[in-house]
């Protein structure tokens, strides 16, 4: 095409802004969308600075607008089904514009269902009974997020407080007690929460809490003895991404990783197997986007999509081809498409970009969902879909979610803990409720689980 021609969205745009950026896709969440995009193969005339990704409502039309540097770009344009758009931009202005129309929904809140073991109220419905098909806990439908771990969970609502349930012996729930809550408990009153896992949690200032079981050190306040309520771990404002079990693994924002806690297996990645009892950098890279923290592994994305794995090794869970233990991290394969990765007790569970799901590690119960229950020491794809948006492996039994909004389940039944009314294993992914359901979010526990389902 000659140089100056070539119409857009917006009509005509010359060559000397750039090219459109190409490979958009979008993640929904509560309140926001996660805005992903390769950059143009043509800045034009001179290097791309910014890039502007808009949120048009398709009922009203109106847009919402956001800058950012580099992919993925965090819009919050508020409730409702949205067209989105990017546009990379140079010093002579915006390019091309890119646009993701499937009907991306952002949700405002959501309500929250859990199933499977309730011993000790961990379900968090009032009740002590085990529940085989998600049940709702209370009417609200604020919720934004939640992490379940070994018999508690961690809550975020949309107003930014703290709320947790279930087992309580070491201080797990954070209340100030030891005494088990079959119900959700505020933590504190504040409501500058921003992101949270058993027992851990980030504030918006960047700071870092934590609480509950100590034995190793996994809270990171250098002691092992057990705190029954928050306490701030360090006095850095920079915390952004954490994943507790056993050991604990953050990320900071700038893209640094760190870790504590259990190190018999080499889980927390610094090159030893001893226990440490306060945040450690792990090497001194600076581009880890997601972290999991499993029962005795570790596995991360990076922000280049690439795929790694560390600590615990049995049956394969690592994902390297081998059944050995790593202290440190280790790239799984050479492939850079891994969107989001999940560490459960004995096996791991990942979805790429182009929305293929895929697990490895011990089997039992059919828990990997590959119609089998032969234990896999590399990644395996289950199925052929390309819709997955959300994996999240647990004790003994896998939840995810596809991004048509339905649930699905497999692995081992028992106590319900799959959600599909039965007790019997499933080697195979089985839907969980209706295909009218508009799930956003899913935590598989050590014997239960919890879902968003979204709210606009």
């Amino acid at each position: 095409m000659p140089r100056g021609q070539g119409g857009t969205l917006s009509g005509f745009t010359p060559l000397s802004t750039p090219n459109a950026p190409t490979d958009l896709s979008v993640s929904t969440s509560i309140g926001s969308a996660s805005v992903s995009f390769t950059a143009p193969s043509d800045t034009g005339d001179a290097a791309v600075t910014s890039y502007i990704v808009t949120a048009v409502d398709e009922s009203t039309g109106a847009s919402t607008g956001v800058t950012g540097t580099s992919s993925p770009v965090t819009i919050s344009p508020g409730g409702g089904t949205f067209k989105i758009r990017a546009q990379a931009v140079n010093d002579f202005g915006p390019g091309r514009l890119s646009e993701f129309d499937t009907g991306n929904v952002i949700y405002v809140g959501a309500e929250l269902y859990s199933w499977g073991s309730n011993y000790g109220g961990r379900l968090g419905d009032g009740t002590t009974v085990n529940k085989s098909s998600p049940v709702q806990v209370g009417a609200l439908t604020t919720w934004a997020q939640v992490s379940v771990g070994a018999g508690v969970s961690t809550s975020i609502k949309t107003d930014g407080t703290l709320w947790a349930w279930g087992l309580n012996s070491s201080g797990a729930v954070g209340d100030g007690t030891t005494v088990s809550r079959s119900s959700p408990v505020q933590i504190g009153a504040l409501t500058i929460w921003a992101q949270a896992s058993p027992a851990r949690a980030i504030k918006t200032d960047g700071t870092f809490w934590a609480w509950g079981n100590n034995s190793n050190g996994q809270i990171g306040d250098n002691t092992t003895a057990n705190k029954s309520s928050p306490v701030q771990i360090g006095a850095l404002t920079n915390w952004s991404k954490v994943s507790s079990a056993g050991h604990t693994i953050s990320v900071k924002t700038d893209g640094t990783l760190w870790a504590w806690g259990n190190n018999n297996n080499g889980q927390v990645g610094d090159s030893t197997t001893t226990n440490r009892s306060s945040p450690v950098q792990i090497g001194a890279l600076t581009d880890w986007a997601q972290v999991s923290a499993g029962t005795l592994h570790s596995a991360a994305v990076k922000t280049s999509g690439s795929l790694w794995a560390w600590g615990d090794n049995f049956r394969g869970k690592l994902g390297d081809g081998t059944d050995i233990d790593r202290n440190s991290p280790r790239q799984i394969g050479s492939l850079t498409n891994w969107l989001q990765v999940s560490a459960g007790n004995n096996h791991t569970a990942a979805v790429k970009t182009d929305g293929t799901l895929w697990t490895w590690g011990d089997n039992q119960e059919g828990r990997l969902g590959d119609g089998t229950v032969i234990s896999r020491s590399s990644p395996v794809q289950i199925g052929a879909l390309t819709t997955w948006s959300q994996a999240s492996a647990g004790g003994s039994n896998t939840a995810a979610v596809k991004t048509d909004g339905t649930l699905w389940g497999w692995g081992n039944g028992i106590d319900g803990k799959v959600g599909d009314r039965a007790v019997a294993n499933r080697s195979s992914p089985v839907q969980i409720g209706s295909f009218a359901s508009t799930w956003v979010q899913v935590s598989a526990g050590d014997t239960n689980a919890s879902a968003l389902e979204g709210v606009v």
